[in-house]
């Protein structure tokens, strides 16, 4: 994740060359190093947005990179118990507010995690320390001197591009640009009478957003509209961060995305926002319900986030069980083959299903499986991801981890899929699965390459799951889709206000210029 602050758009790329392994003025390639090299704490490297007082995100984090007095960038987990610490206080010691911070998450290649969580915000700034044993480490302590507020602060930036330059957000964002070809305008007036009749009968799962003035006002449209309260979630905290457009749209909550018409069919397709896109749909992708949530639950109780996965990631690759794995609910009939395939070559394949509702009739035929532990996945050197009722989305989680992934070809995909390729971060498998069994024998003849896909692929999940880039993602589908509407959104009847949190842990004192009403 780049860092914000001082180091505006620039701040990314340090971060993005240790993440991708590429060789930069400050990084020498990664090499093992020898057991008894001992870690130099003034070599070893931090960066990160949690060293910047300007980015807020739910979880603010940092990276530690263990560099040996030799000046060799650690490839594994530094001998023994790590001793990398971290101190985090408000600078001023009139200032009091709790901050959480667990230990370092070791990432088991050189590498180290720093989540912390603030509870309250600091107007004199914080102190950090990062430390291996008693010695500092880089440039210890980081002294941030601004403001820092935590994540329920109503704070937002005015001006959104000093904020994208804070937050170092992508300047194209390749899955945007493709969403936004088929809508080059918005015609707002068409869509209040097409949309609620099409879309919203009684099973629909559609809700109605106005944001003006960046407050967040919406009304229900169907029956299943109980997964607004994710979105809701987004919205708010994004509000609270930098000052939205203006903006009226229509997002659909449920699992399949819905537009199927084509730009030269008559009528033509309108923009619903989803959260799940597929080749033969037309719906704008957002970030799913599933990762934006756990990223602003991150460190409240929600294990599998996209940070506490990457401290997780089992052995070593050569210390794992040389199997493919599944695991998962009867959503799809596929996922009750790969259960045949399993009783029928246990040695190549571990699967089993979890719960039956789509299938009953089979559990007594196939068993049912106990739930594991998200993270004792990773004891497995090959991970099975088939489609749930749209794409499954544990993807992003077993990329994050530290094996292979054999994905099952599908025609639906989730904002970042755009930014992988088959063979470079993943295994494709075919749709019917007819494949399988060979593309995990490849694996297992394959070894070297098969440890070099798994970690590509960690690699690029780790640059396109990074926190701050669903933040950035959001606000690009907002200002995309402002830019292109006919006319000016309004509240319509119906809508109701989604105010911000307004308990004690949302107290805080903004220091930003906010413009006079007449100003806006």
């Amino acid at each position: 994740m780049g860092a914000g602050g001082a180091m505006g758009a620039g701040g990314l790329l340090p971060v993005l060359l240790l993440l991708l392994g590429a060789a930069g003025p400050l990084l020498r390639p990664a090499e093992s190093a020898e057991p008894a090299d001992p870690v130099s704490a003034q070599r070893s490297l931090a960066w990160g947005p949690g060293l910047e007082a300007g980015l807020t995100v739910p979880v603010r984090y940092f990276y530690i990179q263990a560099v040996s007095a030799a000046g060799r960038n650690f490839s594994r987990s530094p001998p023994g118990r790590t001793q990398f610490k971290v101190v985090i206080k408000a600078l001023s010691p009139e200032e009091i507010t709790r901050i959480y911070t667990p230990r370092p998450l070791d990432r088991n290649d050189g590498t180290f995690l720093m989540r912390y969580r603030m509870y309250g915000s600091v107007t004199k700034g914080l102190k950090i320390e990062i430390l291996y044993g008693d010695q500092h480490v880089a440039q210890s302590p980081y002294i941030l001197k601004e403001p820092v507020y935590h994540e329920y602060c109503d704070c937002p930036v005015e001006d959104p591009e000093v904020w994208q330059d804070m937050m170092s957000c992508p300047s194209q964002e390749p899955q945007i640009t493709k969403d936004f070809i088929s809508f080059p305008t918005i015609d707002l007036q068409r869509m209040l009478k097409e949309i609620p009749a099409k879309f919203s009968q009684t099973g629909g799962a559609i809700v109605h957003y106005t944001i003006l003035d960046n407050h967040i006002y919406r009304r229900s449209l169907g029956k299943y509209t109980d997964f607004k309260m994710f979105s809701d979630e987004m919205f708010l905290s994004l509000a609270r961060k930098v000052r939205l457009p203006d903006v009226e749209f229509y997002l659909n909550v449920g699992d399949w995305p819905v537009e199927r018409r084509k730009v030269n069919d008559t009528p033509g397709p309108v923009p619903v926002i989803s959260w799940c896109g597929s080749v033969d749909s037309r719906d704008i992708i957002l970030p799913t319900y599933d990762v934006t949530h756990s990223t602003l639950e991150t460190l409240r109780g929600v294990t599998n986030d996209l940070l506490s996965i990457q401290g997780n990631t089992g052995p070593f690759w050569e210390n794992k069980t040389e199997r493919a794995l599944f695991r998962g609910r009867d959503s799809r009939e596929e996922r009750l083959h790969l259960v045949k395939l399993s009783k029928e070559n246990p040695e190549l394949l571990d699967a089993g299903i979890t719960g039956y509702f789509f299938f009953r009739e089979k559990e007594k035929e196939l068993g049912k499986a106990q739930l594991m532990g998200f993270f004792d996945f990773f004891k497995y050197k090959y991970q099975v991801n088939v489609d749930g009722t749209v794409a499954a989305y544990r993807f992003p989680y077993l990329l994050l981890g530290d094996s292979l992934v054999l994905k099952q070809d599908s025609q639906y995909y989730e904002h970042f899929y755009i930014g992988l390729k088959p063979w470079k971060h993943y295994v494709p498998v075919k749709r019917n699965l007819e494949d399988l069994l060979e593309k995990i024998k490849w694996a297992k003849e394959n070894d070297e390459e098969a440890r070099k896909i798994a970690k590509q692929g960690q690699l690029m999940a780790r640059e396109l799951l990074q926190p701050h880039r669903f933040y950035c993602y959001y606000y690009k589908v907002l200002q995309k889709y402002a830019e292109r509407q006919a006319s000016k959104p309004e509240i319509r009847d119906g809508m109701e206000l989604v105010p911000q949190p307004d308990d004690r842990d949302s107290v805080c004192t903004c220091h930003r210029k906010k413009p006079l009403r007449e100003d806006l």
